[in-house]
């Protein structure tokens, strides 16, 4: 019988990732602040821990799939943390994108607790982690890499990687993050422009899916002005831009899109479309363009 987990964070990729390790024949004790989020998972045989600390057994495994920085720190970090509680022996598998200088700053954490820290981010959104289809960057200390390798197995249809530096996969992960969020803006420009041209946005996007089914996707779903529910928050979008244009400042990288990226999700935000998919930094092309917006898009 395989080894329970610990999980925290049940959101719209924590629940399917976690459904994927009961499905493959891990015990989970699962936490998150809203408890009724567990439900589904309570159903598959997952047991609902009271807080963080108690998803941990001595020596054990925790992985954690939370929003950014300030909630990672928040149950790395408190007093009788889930990392306390793991001790000598212990892994905590992060999921999240955050920043590599967190990722290092608590992997030294740990290190006081003999609990090691692997990074692994995930590539995909919320139908990829149903499917087991994410792809996954990971990296940290050689032997926890390995013990954490069937378990991340059973989440995703590859791993990558990148060696011992706790911030590495997150470095890769954000670098990942800016080539979507860039090819998310081309789109929308791309397809603006054939709009304002006179052509049919919804042929255009069904021509590049055609030709690019990597963009087929997000293409169709700014052709159609589909941005709920979001698969990733806006919000989240500019989360993660924040960090690619932080983590370029401080390797001195000019990255002038990033830049531009940043302030187009900084505009959507104060527009009140946070909660929309991060697709929809599409509307703020289409009204610097002139374009009426249906009024259910935000």
């Amino acid at each position: 019988m395989s080894e329970t987990l610990g999980f925290i964070g049940l959101g719209n990729m924590g629940v399917p990732i976690a459904a994927n390790l009961l499905k493959a024949g891990f015990g989970l004790r699962v936490y998150n602040r809203t408890a009724s989020k567990a439900a589904p998972l309570t159903a598959k045989g997952a047991t609902v821990a009271s807080s963080p600390a108690d998803v941990a057994q001595p020596g054990g495994i925790v992985l954690t799939m939370l929003a950014d920085d300030r909630a990672l720190e928040e149950v790395c970090l408190s007093e009788q943390s889930f990392v306390e509680r793991l001790g000598p022996g212990g892994v905590h598998i992060s999921l999240s994108t955050i920043s590599p200088v967190t990722a290092r700053r608590l992997a030294e954490h740990h290190v006081k607790h003999k609990v090691i820290y692997v990074a692994s981010p995930v590539f995909g959104r919320p139908e990829a982690a149903a499917a087991a289809k994410l792809w996954v960057c990971t990296s940290g200390p050689n032997g926890a890499r390995k013990r954490a390798q069937p378990i991340l197995a059973a989440i995703g249809q590859g791993i990558f990687d990148f060696g011992d530096d706790p911030g590495a996969a997150n470095i890769v992960k954000l670098c990942g993050n800016f080539l979507v969020a860039a090819s998310i803006e081309t789109l929308a420009e791309m397809l603006t422009l054939a709009e304002k041209s006179g052509v049919s946005k919804k042929a255009v996007a069904e021509m590049i899916g055609k030709l690019s089914p990597l963009h087929s996707g997000y293409a169709n779903q700014i052709a159609e002005q589909k941005f709920e529910p979001a698969g990733f928050r806006l919000t989240l979008g500019l989360k993660d831009v924040n960090l690619i244009v932080q983590t370029a400042a401080a390797s001195m990288t000019p990255m002038p899109l990033a830049s531009l990226l940043h302030d187009h999700y900084v505009s959507a935000v104060a527009k009140g479309r946070g909660e929309l998919d991060w697709s929809a930094i599409a509307l703020g092309v289409a009204e610097d363009a002139g374009l009426a917006l249906r009024k259910a898009a935000g």
